[in-house]
């Protein structure tokens, strides 16, 4: 289910681990003097609540033109060297990586501005879905865009 990588870029949905050196390793330059790595990973508590897993499942197609247009719009604000975003699906369990956006930039502000934007954007707009397992046997199925605890993490 990965998107065909073009040198320049990484943006895309896996099955698999996140490999984050490789990510790393796309968007590191000479010209960048800053390289801005962010990780989403499962958490124990949500609200209160004990999580035990999560399920990840997005509309594939829409998903990953829309990671390709907010990738587009970053690099359209800042002056990125360097731009890579993968998000996984299916069972994820306590501590592994969700997501990862990777960026590099000239300067610090820029990769951290550029990261963050692309994180919480990312969060609200592409049609990836989880559901939570929680540890008293139920489940919900949560949008980011209806997930509170989504904008501070």
């Amino acid at each position: 289910m990965e998107t065909p990588q073009t040198e320049s870029t990484v943006s895309y949905l896996t099955r698999e681990p996140i490999r984050t050196e490789e990510l790393l390793r796309r968007v590191q330059s000479p010209q960048a003097g800053a390289v801005v790595l962010f990780l989403g990973t499962v958490r124990q508590f949500t609200q209160g609540r004990e999580t035990v897993a999560l399920d990840y499942e997005a509309y594939a197609a829409m998903a990953q033109r829309k990671m390709a247009q907010l990738e587009a719009q970053a690099r359209a604000k800042w002056p990125l060297i360097g731009c890579a975003m993968q998000h996984r699906l299916g069972h994820l369990e306590l501590g592994e990586v969700s997501v990862a956006v990777a960026v590099s930039a000239p300067h610090r502000h820029q990769a951290f501005e550029a990261a963050r934007w692309l994180i919480d954007t990312l969060k609200k707009e592409v049609p990836i879905w989880k559901k939570e397992h929680w540890a008293d046997g139920t489940t919900q199925w949560v949008h980011p865009q209806q997930d509170s605890t989504s904008a501070g993490s």
